[in-house]
């Protein structure tokens, strides 16, 4: 398989290419990617928990807990957010005290809760529509059809 040497090197160029995209994409993508980890740590952690696999499932609710707390609860821009983003934080505070109690009883139903939670305000944010950027080719045409 791989030597030390290649498994530090793929390492290295896997973190690059995250790091990487993570400066090519916009907000959005980056809050709509959080949640999609959110909650395939909450999926991971169920299938951890219904094995019987201690580690994989106390990992991927530690992975859960940082991205609520360092990814959605920071993201929020809670003076333009007003109410919604004071709702969205309440929401995420319960949550992450709901994954928390998860993991000391080893609860199922508790990731379950969690996870309903979570997946409309997911879903929700990923239908919100971006207004299109326009381009200067689209911009100098409008122009020049004015003009005629």
């Amino acid at each position: 398989m791989f030597t030390p040497f290649a498994s530090r090197t793929a390492s290295a160029y896997q973190r690059i290419n995250v790091e990487t995209s993570m400066h090519t994409i916009d907000q959005h993508q980056l809050v709509s990617l959080l949640y999609q980890g959110l909650l395939q740590s909450i999926a991971t952690a169920r299938g951890a928990l219904a094995r019987g696999d201690v580690l994989t499932k106390c990992n991927s609710l530690s992975k859960a807990v940082r991205i609520l707390e360092e990814g959605l609860m920071t993201a929020l821009d809670r003076e333009a957010g007003g109410e919604l983003a004071a709702n969205l934080d309440t929401v995420y505070g319960y949550a992450l005290q709901r994954l928390i109690l998860a993991n000391a009883k080893n609860d199922d139903a508790l990731l379950q809760e969690v996870a309903r939670l979570i997946e409309p305000i997911a879903q929700g944010w990923s239908e919100i529509k971006h207004p299109q950027p326009q381009n200067a080719a689209n911009d100098t045409l409008r122009l020049a059809a004015a003009e005629a």
